[in-house]
């Protein structure tokens, strides 16, 4: 998926000169955490956030630095605290020339950089305009629309089985001898594995497979150290 599948279009943006009071109250009405800043030209110079409010002077929250750290900082890193705890209009508090992504940007793409760059929205821009934004909360609905049930006209029980086998055996953690039943929907899974963190992707990688209703885990742990072996809790429950 990319981004223009998924992204918000109509968003609600501030301009520089909008006050930080505006910002704040149109962020609490409509119940988001960040605006993008477009200047008269439509283009996009920079985001404000929730973040840009922490530290502010009206709720006494702004940095209270010792006075021997304060004379190592420069004069203009002190000027900046300033007008950022103090400043009255958004260009005062806003971050400048955000982060973005194109239209086609790959949602493996987008994810990884707002892991990078530490950031829960990306606006969407074609050149400098701005064509929408992205936010954790659209991932999120991502996750939920792929995730509902998706009739499967050949998700028979060869089918089902076939993909179970075919995916779990791409894997490097893949359960040595792996063996796979379906019936009805009913998948059964039977292997060794050395590591128990295997256990449970292969259990969701059958899980994810369109069709199957139940996963049962019959794959046994093995210690390649000591030849420890342990069933499944599964079967040690059916056995007693």
């Amino acid at each position: 998926m990319r981004a223009h599948q998924i992204m918000t279009r109509n968003v609600l943006t501030v301009s520089p000169v909008t006050s930080v009071e505006t910002a704040a109250n149109t962020m609490l009405e409509h119940h988001i955490s960040g605006l993008p800043v477009l200047n008269m030209s439509g283009e996009l110079v920079g985001i404000v956030s929730e973040r840009d409010f922490l530290r502010r002077a009206e709720i006494g929250t702004q940095r209270k630095r010792p006075r021997w750290l304060q004379f190592f900082m420069s004069p203009g890193a002190l000027a900046d605290d300033f007008v950022r705890e103090r400043g009255r209009s958004v260009s005062d508090v806003m971050t400048p020339d955000p982060v973005t992504v194109s239209e086609d940007e790959t949602l493996d793409d987008i994810v990884a950089l707002m892991e990078k760059k530490n950031v829960k929205r990306l606006p969407v821009t074609r050149g400098r305009q701005l064509v929408g934004i992205i936010t954790r909360a659209n991932l999120m609905r991502a996750v939920a629309s792929m995730a509902r049930d998706v009739p499967d006209p050949t998700a028979d029980d060869d089918h089902m089985r076939e993909r179970i086998i075919r995916t779990i055996e791409a894997q490097d953690w893949r359960p040595i001898g792996l063996q796979v039943t379906v019936r009805r929907g009913i998948a059964h899974l039977h292997g060794l594995i050395v590591d128990d963190r295997a256990r449970e992707a292969a259990l969701v990688a059958a899980r994810n497979v369109a069709g199957v209703k139940e996963v049962h885990d019959h794959l046994c742990f093995v210690d390649t150290w000591s030849g420890f072996y342990l069933e499944s809790a599964e079967d040690r429950k059916a056995t007693g």
